[in-house]
């Protein structure tokens, strides 16, 4: 193979993360892209989504972002309120973020994302999309991984074996990938819970309109999140301002002992009145226009550590390797930036028509090293950031809390809001990181450390450290 660009890639999972990485891919060249994913279509569902800029910022790169930009909200701000008075606690004007940053905050509907990237993916010849397709098992996670396949619906006399150069795994927080990994390397997988668990509730303009509290909430360009001890819940409007979402946190003791693929579940609506009792009358309204039956709550959980993203020429992204809680409103940005960062390194590997497979296999090996060391400190400190914001916003009565709302009560004029998705500090540390640039510059210099470390080890292949399984509460 004397052109990197007709490697043959396998995506697996078409979430957010797998669309994302396929698009990266194509806008760099590749050729032959394969996106595996369990469901029959994608079906786009769900909730609302915050785009933050570092996320608006690939999105602008990989050519898909007008488009959901139209029915998008700009942010210009956020209000933080006691949930059980809805006293305002903090207001963070937050009117140049686009200035600051070179792209704009938005809030949208996940199936506006979802379908921005998806439209752009079908757009490109390279990749093709088999649907109700089930990841049966690894045979090999190189030279050339091979990978069996089966219809959703169909028998073990239906299993295909896939074979390609890499395989780009974002199969999601039950990571069949992950899984089999972690068994190769002698590591049982292990999945927590948080104890955390979340509703999801869209509200119409035609539900809200009546209430003239409620249609100013709906014709805002604010997030608001109401707090409580142990719970609150974050709201915005999104599809041009005919949807206002609302999405909570609270502790996990209604949800079904039995989960299912998704980890979600019907929820009951009294059982939610239950859980916001003390809330305010505004959030009550809020809570009532929804019909019985048609509540969703969403299980929180995430894994241990990993002691790495890369076995062989197969590599973790998105919530396969570092899911995360939802208060940075950071989940889908890491995994779109986990795949524009994964098809720049991998268009740097350098190949010619005398490498042989194995030399190449081990080259695309070094590449997605690079990758995790790029990627791993900072999404790191990102799921951990999330982590600590929520202890905060659910802080009881004491001197901690009272603590918490003086600080609030600054409107992060010190540079700091105890509400970190909002606080300027933290805003300029994502919003400000262009992930893609970083991999452009650090790639030689990262590379040349992964050989020099092969170098030392012996190896040209496997783990360029020690696993590592020390637990980690911020997951």
């Amino acid at each position: 193979m004397a052109d990197i660009r007709d490697l043959r890639i396998a995506v697996i999972g078409a979430g957010m993360g797998g669309l994302g990485v396929a698009l990266a891919c194509a806008k760099k060249g590749f050729r032959h892209i394969d996106v595996f994913e369990t469901a029959s279509d994608l079906g786009f569902v769900g909730a609302g989504i915050q785009m933050p800029p570092n996320l608006v910022r690939v999105l602008s790169r990989l050519g898909c972002w007008d488009d959901i930009y139209a029915e998008a909200t700009n942010v210009k701000g956020t209000s933080i309120r006691e949930g059980s008075t809805n006293e305002e606690l903090s207001h963070v004007a937050m009117p140049d973020i686009e200035e600051k940053y070179g792209f704009p905050h938005c809030t949208g509907h996940r199936a506006s994302l979802a379908g921005g990237l998806y439209k752009a993916c079908k757009q490109e010849a390279a990749i093709q999309f088999h649907f109700a397709t089930v990841l049966v098992r690894y045979e090999s996670f190189g030279p050339r991984p091979r990978f069996v396949v089966r219809p959703r619906d169909g028998s073990e006399a239906d299993e295909r074996v896939v074979e390609v150069d890499l395989v780009l795994a974002s199969d999601g927080i039950k990571s069949a990938t992950r899984h089999q990994i972690l068994a190769e390397l002698g590591v049982e997988a292990q999945e927590e819970d948080t104890g955390q668990a979340a509703y999801r509730i869209m509200l119409t303009r035609s539900e809200m309109e009546h209430d003239p509290e409620m249609l100013a909430l709906l014709d805002s360009d604010e997030v608001v999140r109401w707090i409580g001890e142990r719970r609150h819940i974050i709201a915005y409007p999104v599809s041009s301002k005919q949807i206002y979402n609302l999405s909570s946190t609270q502790p996990d003791v209604n949800f079904a002992k039995a989960t299912n693929a998704t980890y979600t579940t019907r929820g009951s609506k009294s059982a939610m009145l239950k859980v916001f009792e003390d809330f305010c009358p505004l959030v009550h309204r809020m809570l009532n226009l929804v019909p019985d039956g048609e509540v969703c709550e969403w299980k929180l959980r995430s894994h241990k550590p990993l002691p790495t993203w890369v076995h062989g020429s197969v590599v973790l992204l998105g919530d396969a390797c570092h899911p995360t809680l939802p208060h940075l409103s950071q989940g889908a940005a890491m995994a779109i930036e986990d795949g524009a960062v994964l098809a720049e390194v991998v268009s740097r590997v350098a190949v010619d028509a005398n490498t042989t497979v194995e030399d190449r296999a081990a080259a695309i090996s070094r590449a997605f090293k690079v990758y995790e060391r790029l990627r791993k400190p900072h999404c790191t400190a990102l799921v951990d950031l999330a982590f600590k914001s929520g202890r905060v916003l659910h802080l009881g009565e004491g001197k901690a809390r009272e603590e918490r709302d003086r600080e609030f009560r600054l409107n992060g004029k010190t540079g700091s809001v105890p509400d970190k998705w909002a606080s300027p500090d933290v805003q300029k540390m994502i919003y400000g990181h262009d992930c893609v640039k970083e991999a452009a510059d650090e790639y030689d210099r990262i590379l040349a450390e992964i050989k020099k470390e092969e170098k030392v080890q012996g190896k040209t292949n496997g783990p360029t450290e020690p696993p590592s399984l020390a637990y980690s509460p911020a997951l």
